[in-house]
């Protein structure tokens, strides 16, 4: 039974692989057998998560780009797909947040937040999932997040990028099923993170984000795995479209009681 959970013999893409999920997830991926490629701005984290992946006994392969830069964005992707070790599983992890109030935001950190959350998705799903479906298998997970299915004040562009990419994750995969791709998003909720970590230092705010999750604490970045490896294997052959919400129940149970102050 085991096996159906197994990346053996695939080769994956993780984006944002250099911390946090990014990180859990590929290290989640080589233990199920595949090897990686890891993708973020910061070489030299990079290559440390490649070193732990390699100690799995798997490959690893770094590749460093900024996700706001499009051409650069592009252009991996192009030379990803051209590789004669062809993506079989992409995971479109990184992303970027920003809290502030409506009327003080600005066009151009709107623009930014879409270009890192949804153009560079777009344009990593484009270019590799031609050989995934030239193939006839492939798996495509797009990080959603727990707002793209409600609102959030002070969070306009992120839960706007967020709905955005869960509609992505639907039009992919309506596209790609007939050609034996999947595509889903996962839902992470209030994690551990360093991208957390303004939340989770802060005793004041931490008890809030802490109330409103049914099972009451943060999740820890290895809870992330289980619900990749599925999406990444045969075990999930039958998902497609579909947002799978990790969150300790956030979105589905609870709402936060008060609006936090940025």
């Amino acid at each position: 039974m085991t096996a159906l959970f197994s990346t053996t013999g695939r080769r994956a893409l993780v984006t944002g692989a250099s911390r946090g999920l990014g990180r859990a997830i590929a290290l989640g991926l080589a233990g199920g057998g595949a090897d990686l490629v890891l993708a973020a701005r910061d070489g030299a984290r990079l290559e440390e998560v490649a070193g732990e992946v390699r100690a799995l006994g798997r490959r690893a392969d770094t590749i460093s780009f900024d996700l706001a830069d499009l051409t650069a964005v592009e252009a991996a992707a192009a030379s990803l797909a051209g590789d004669e070790r062809p993506i079989d599983i992409l995971v479109n992890n990184g992303a970027i947040a920003g809290w502030g109030a409506l009327p003080d935001s600005t066009l151009a950190q709107w623009q930014n937040m879409f270009d890192v959350n949804v153009a560079s998705m777009y344009l990593l799903c484009r270019e590799l999932s031609r050989g995934m479906a030239a193939r006839g298998w492939g798996r495509i997970i797009n990080f959603a997040s727990y707002v793209a299915q409600t609102g959030r004040p002070n969070l306009a562009a992120y839960t706007a990028s967020k709905h955005a990419v869960l509609g992505l994750t639907r039009s992919v995969a309506a596209e790609l099923a007939p050609r034996g791709v999947t595509c889903n998003a996962i839902a992470p909720g209030f994690f551990d993170t360093d991208m957390a970590a303004p939340t989770v230092g802060n005793p004041q705010r931490a008890k809030i984000f802490r109330d409103a999750i049914a099972m009451g604490r943060f999740g820890d970045p290895s809870e992330i795995v289980g619900p990749a490896l599925f999406l990444a294997s045969d075990a999930a052959s039958y998902v497609t479209g579909h947002m799978l919400n990790v969150d300790g129940g956030v979105a589905g149970i609870l709402s936060l009681p008060v609006v936090v102050e940025t």
